[in-house]
């Protein structure tokens, strides 16, 4: 999922998702919209972006995954922009 959000300098990133991910867990599970017990997987990947960018960021979500899979698309997009990162902590893809 992406979302493209505005925040104050002195708002803390990881609240916000901390937040957006109880709040939308307790709205699946209470509506069961899904078998079993729904849940986030644990941490989140996040990019800044400047003004100047937000109609190039806004196509690219309304884009999203058109071309590839998520993981491949995110990846491609921490090595693009030279960010370590450990692939243990890489979401693992649910096997359908």
């Amino acid at each position: 999922m992406h979302l493209l959000v505005g925040l104050r300098p002195d708002a803390a990133l990881s609240d916000l998702v901390r937040d957006i991910k109880a709040s939308s867990s307790h709205f699946i599970n209470q509506r069961r919209w899904v078998m079993g017990r729904f849940s986030w997987q644990e941490g989140f990947g996040a990019f800044s972006y400047s003004r100047s960018q937000l109609g190039e960021v806004i196509r690219y979500i309304e884009n999203q995954h058109a071309k590839k899979s998520f993981l491949d698309e995110y990846c491609a997009l921490l090595q693009k922009y030279h960010v370590e990162y450990d692939p243990r902590y890489i979401f693992k893809p649910i096997d359908g």
